[in-house]
């Protein structure tokens, strides 16, 4: 049976709603999933206790962190989604996106792009997660661009001519707000932080486990991270990083997978924690 651990939907910048990536999955005979979307739980609480058997859904979340020069995302996993404090740390995250987002537009407009926030919302639906996809997208629908990618390799990159920085918790924050409720912290695609030396300083902040397979590593990549948290002691996942966005590999659930051992192996983590915890608390 297979697995994929890092899925996004419409809550952030995925184009599936929950509900049809969750059906999608369960055709496709996955056994295990986790909804990850960027800042928020919105989708999850979308689907609450919503499930097709035998498909197991992990509620999870995927933080950006604040690093100037590197791109450091942690995924969190078996999050308790009301916990207030991690609500509570969302909801400022939402605004400054929003924020955010208005002060790209401007700045777009600046630059010749006369976009408007309105369409950018448009593109977004009901996502509350707002953030430089949808911005893309408003572009390329307006034939400025022929991709998204082209518009972040042209305009949005981190420091690119129209890249705002947002409100960002640090890694050791994200790290101890997922420990807080109750979850397990992961590093997101330690191949594309750009640097070794930093996912080694991230492991040495109490991070939980690296995301070894992912459809941007290659072969040696997902080796040499599976290898690093094996001696670490470190739990071991993976995921499509799915958006479901043509052209984004992959296109479709199913298509990049991973074992469903990894996913046991993640629950019982999560188990081993909750119960030292539980233990510490007695």
């Amino acid at each position: 049976m297979a697995a994929d651990l890092h899925i996004h939907t419409t809550a952030s910048d995925g184009r599936l709603t929950p509900q049809e990536v969750i059906s999608k999955a369960a055709a496709r005979g996955l056994k295990f999933i986790a909804i990850t979307d960027h800042d928020t739980i919105d989708g999850l609480l979308s689907v609450g206790k919503s499930s097709i058997l035998p498909l197991t859904i992990i509620p999870g979340i995927e933080f950006s962190t604040d690093l100037p020069y590197n791109e450091v995302h942690i995924l969190g996993y078996h999050i308790d989604i009301t916990n207030q404090p991690l609500q509570e740390q969302l909801q400022l995250i939402i605004q400054d996106r929003l924020t955010r987002v208005e002060k790209i537009v401007k700045r777009l407009q600046e630059l010749g792009y006369p976009i408007s926030l309105a369409e950018v919302q448009e593109i977004a639906g009901t996502a509350k997660a707002l953030g430089r996809p949808h911005i893309a997208k408003a572009l390329v629908e307006n034939g400025y661009f022929s991709t998204v990618q082209d518009v972040f390799n042209g305009l949005l990159e981190k420091n690119g001519p129209a890249y705002i920085p947002h409100y960002k918790l640090s890694p050791k924050e994200v790290i101890d707000l997922i420990h807080l409720a109750g979850g397990l912290a992961i590093l997101a695609h330690p191949g594309l932080v750009g640097s070794d030396a930093i996912v080694q300083e991230i492991i040495a902040l109490g991070i939980d486990g690296l995301e070894a397979y992912h459809p941007s590593h290659n072969e040696g990549q997902t080796g040499r991270y599976a290898a690093l948290a094996e001696a670490r002691d470190l739990v071991i996942t993976g995921g499509s990083d799915f958006h479901a966005i043509p052209g984004r590999f992959p296109e479709d659930l199913g298509i990049f997978t991973i074992p469903d051992n990894l996913a046991i192996n993640l629950l019982q983590a999560f188990q081993k924690r909750s119960d030292i915890k539980k233990t510490i608390q007695e």
